[in-house]
């Protein structure tokens, strides 16, 4: 049974940090990239950042290009996404998904395999 948990999610100032963890059971994790999407009420999923296991491939938004980043954890099949600077506009809930392979330069929501539960992040001003 393949599973992934989000966690980390919570309410920090702008400006301020967070570090969210994806923890992954039930897949060869080195065979997989993770990446993070978020999602507000009434918008679409959007994907924030990756990183692949097999190439060491990476994606990164825009709008979180030289604020966040993904990394793998010291924990056997986790990765984090660190979150600095972090604006009000960053609110959502945060998930992590897996996929077989590489980070694509423009993440599709609807390739992805494997879903987790999200994690809330609320940035307050």
């Amino acid at each position: 049974d393949v599973q992934l948990q989000a966690s980390g999610g919570g309410l920090v100032q702008a400006r301020g940090s967070l570090r969210l963890s994806c923890a992954a059971s039930g897949l060869n994790f080195d065979d997989y990239a993770i990446t993070w999407f978020r999602q507000v009420p009434g918008k679409e999923r959007e994907a924030v950042s990756c990183l692949s296991n097999t190439d060491g491939s990476t994606y990164s938004a825009d709008f979180v290009k030289g604020r966040f980043t993904t990394s793998k954890g010291a924990a056997k099949n986790t990765m984090y996404l660190q979150m600095n600077s972090l604006k009000p506009e960053d609110t959502a809930i945060y998930y992590c998904a897996a996929i077989l392979g590489y980070c694509s330069p423009y993440p599709l929501a609807y390739e992805y395999q494997h879903w987790g539960k999200g994690t809330l992040v609320t940035v307050s001003s």
